[in-house]
Parts: structure tokens; C-alpha cells; sequence
């Protein structure tokens, strides 16, 4: 069972990028942390270099994929047998839904995300766009349905959702049908500001870490994992009576 001081966190997504680097920088505060990863071979390679770094008491692995509602059970279960509650939650599992072009994309010169044009760098793709609503909005639905009430046991329930600021143009470039469209569009909104307003008690916001150099752009981003990370944890961590239901572009507060 859990310690009445201990705080616990899961991380989805978390083998590598962002979602490896907010594990290590929660770890290092003092949280125990689930990494959890689709590839179980990936998300215990992870484990392994997070032990490097003095982690090992605090970090522990899960398989966990976000589609399947099995795995998604036997998370909860785990969580709730090991620690008996959740403090922080962290959906970060995501997948982009189009074939990129990683010459095209280092090629382009604005360093700004929102400049970039999508359809220059990237091919449409119906098949990734399905996978992509099922996992980015889907499975992360699920998931936080599982462990709503586990985090309802905390004292300061946290809950962060890593997102973009120009979701609609990275996952679904022109060409999509428009009822596709629409939902990329508001699926971020949607679910923030709905569970913000059923439970009053949590912390629940939407972040974007900025154009970090990961492996969903052909790093080409000009932060670092590390800098990615902080603006994702600083959420996890926030005081209670702190904003709730916002969306935040790293530090920055911004209207949906």
C-alpha cells in the first residue's frame, strides 16, 4: 500500500523523448515513477538507463498499450495492488498521422512549429490517421478512465496531457475528410475542459513542450529533452489551488 507521504506517477509513452525525459526528471524529485512503453523490450532499456543515473529505486516498468483495453486493466491493477492510488498522470503516448519526409522537414527554415508547413514535409496517410485518433484520443481516454479512481485517492490528483499547439495541421494535413478534421480539432479542448469541471478536486491541464528534437519530427526541434520535459512536470508538481482545465504552450497560459 501506499506511504502516506510517497507520491506515485505513471507515464505513458515514456521510452524514449519527452515522455522518457519527464520519468527521469520526476524520478529525480523524488516520485515513484511507472515508465511505461508499448515495446516492452524498449520500456526495460529505458528502466536500464534511468539505473545509470541513480534512479533505480524510484522508476519501475509497465507494458502498457494504449489501444488495447486489456493492458490498459492490467496497468490499473498494477497500480492499484502496488501503491493503492495515483498522484500524477502523465498521457503522453502518441503517434503522428502522416509518412513524413525527414529531408523536407530539416530543410525547412523557420524553427517555429507553427510555421512549418505540413504539407511540404509530410504525405497523408488514411491508414496512420486512423491509428492516430485511436491512440492520441482514444487511448488516451481509456487510460484516464481507468485511473480516475485511483487518482481520486490522492490528496493532490494531477492530471497532464502532453498535446500540441498546432494539433490539427501535425496529425491531419489538407485533405482529410472534414469530420476529421473537426474532431483533431477539438478533441484537446473537449476532453480537458470536461474533466476539469467533473472533478473539481484535480489538477487537469494540456500541455505542449514546445518544438523538441525528437524522433516525431526527424529532430528537428530546438529544445532539448530535458527543456520538453520540465514544462510537462511542472504541471505533475503544481501546488493545490493551482489553474485547472488550461491549456499551456510550455510555460505560457493559452486560449484553446
Amino acid at each position: 500500500m501506499a506511504e502516506a507521504t510517497k507520491r506515485y506517477a505513471i507515464v505513458t509513452g515514456a521510452n524514449k523523448g519527452v515522455g522518457f525525459g519527464v520519468v527521469k526528471q520526476l524520478a529525480s524529485k523524488g516520485v515513484m515513477t511507472v515508465l511505461t512503453a508499448r515495446d516492452e523490450k524498449r520500456g526495460l532499456e529505458a528502466v536500464e538507463k534511468l539505473k545509470e543515473c541513480g534512479l533505480s529505486d524510484l522508476v519501475v516498468f509497465h507494458q502498457l498499450d494504449v489501444t488495447n483495453p486489456a493492458s490498459i486493466a492490467s496497468l490499473a491493477d498494477f497500480v492499484k495492488t502496488q501503491f493503492g492510488k495515483l498522484d500524477i498522470l502523465v498521457n503522453n503516448a502518441a503517434v503522428i498521422g502522416s509518412i513524413l519526409n525527414p529531408e523536407a522537414f530539416r530543410a525547412v527554415p523557420s524553427k517555429k512549429l507553427e510555421e512549418v508547413d505540413w504539407n511540404e514535409v509530410s504525405t497523408p496517410n488514411y491508414e496512420l490517421s486512423e491509428e492516430c485518433l485511436k491512440t492520441n484520443y482514444y487511448g488516451t481516454k481509456r487510460v484516464t478512465q481507468a485511473l480516475l479512481p485511483l487518482l481520486e485517492l490522492s490528496d493532490s490528483p494531477r492530471l497532464v496531457i502532453v498535446s500540441s499547439s498546432i494539433v490539427k495541421l501535425l496529425y491531419f494535413p489538407d485533405g482529410w475528410p472534414k469530420e476529421v478534421l473537426s474532431d483533431a480539432e477539438s478533441l484537446t479542448e473537449e476532453r480537458i475542459e470536461i474533466l476539469a469541471k467533473k472533478y473539481p478536486s484535480f489538477c487537469i491541464n494540456c500541455v505542449c513542450p514546445g518544438y523538441v528534437k525528437t524522433d516525431i519530427n526527424c529532430n528537428s526541434g530546438i529544445l532539448t529533452i530535458e527543456e520538453g520535459a520540465e514544462s510537462v512536470v511542472r504541471l505533475g508538481l503544481l501546488p493545490n489551488g493551482s489553474p485547472t482545465g488550461q491549456f499551456f504552450i510550455r510555460k505560457e497560459l493559452t486560449p484553446f
